[in-house]
């Protein structure tokens, strides 16, 4: 979890959340990089200070519940982890303080649950995320990972194609469409050497049909990396996120009088 020094310095304010979901593999070697990129954008005012959360989704584990329901980790994400955050943290604890985003695998978490509780998140961030497709089989996709996703299909998934596309944001965003439509701000970013380019384009496209605005930004001349696409999309990156928390009042933190 990272806070930013003016957390530590203001004891009455409170502050928006952005809950960072990582790749495949865990992402740990990955966050020092990540918060320091945040950290001087915060400093530079490119960005709100906000509070970052670094859930840990096991290497594999896809941000959703497993079928078998051993690594229920979208339960453990939503009902668990952001009543805790809130409950122990000087956070703004609505919707409209909390952004989901993440990488990869992370960002097809953070598909998966903005579009499914925008009730809990008022905006997601979906950076070069996969897997996007309709199918999810061994055979489609980056030759080096098709190890990775047999055994992703059948210990997430339970080698179940139905219970995938259930998962899927794709499936999420026609199920929630009404309630997201102009409700949920949305952003989609990937890299134009990215291997995701194709499968973010079509899920861009699918959401234009279901009507649901977003952003859909490709970064040129960048493969699966997500510090090279925040360096091309330059101060697109930033705006984002003032557009999201920019204009949140401050509530104090001190307790309301009983009544």
């Amino acid at each position: 979890m990272y806070t930013p020094e003016a957390y530590g310095r203001d004891k009455t304010r409170r502050f928006p959340v952005i809950y960072w979901l990582h790749g495949h593999g865990g992402g740990l070697r990955g966050l020092p990089k990540l918060v320091s990129y945040f950290a001087r954008a915060m400093a530079a005012g490119k960005m709100p200070l906000v509070v970052i959360v670094f859930p840990n989704g096991l290497a594999e584990g896809m941000w959703c519940d497993s079928k078998d329901g051993r690594t229920p980790l979208e339960r453990i994400v939503v009902k668990e982890l952001v009543p805790y955050v809130d409950a122990n943290f000087r956070t703004i604890a609505s919707r409209e303080g909390r952004l989901v985003e993440g990488f990869s695998m992370g960002g097809y978490g953070a598909a998966r649950l903005g579009l499914k509780y925008s009730d809990i998140f008022g905006a997601a961030s979906i950076l070069g995320a996969g897997p996007m497709q309709r199918e999810f089989t061994p055979a489609k996709g980056p030759p080096e990972k098709m190890r990775a996703r047999a055994r992703i299909l059948r210990k997430v998934y339970g080698g179940d194609q139905e219970y995938f596309q259930a998962q899927s944001p794709r499936e999420l965003a026609e199920q929630y469409a009404d309630e997201v439509r102009g409700r949920l701000r949305l952003r989609v970013a990937v890299g134009g050497r990215d291997a995701m380019l194709r499968p973010n384009e079509a899920f861009s496209k699918h959401l234009k049909d279901l009507k649901i605005p977003h952003t859909f930004l490709v970064a040129p001349g960048v493969g699966h990396n997500p510090l090279a696409l925040f360096d091309v999309l330059g101060d697109e990156t930033w705006a984002f996120y003032r557009q999201v928390f920019g204009s949140l009042p401050q509530p104090s933190s001190e307790p309301e009088p009983e009544k």
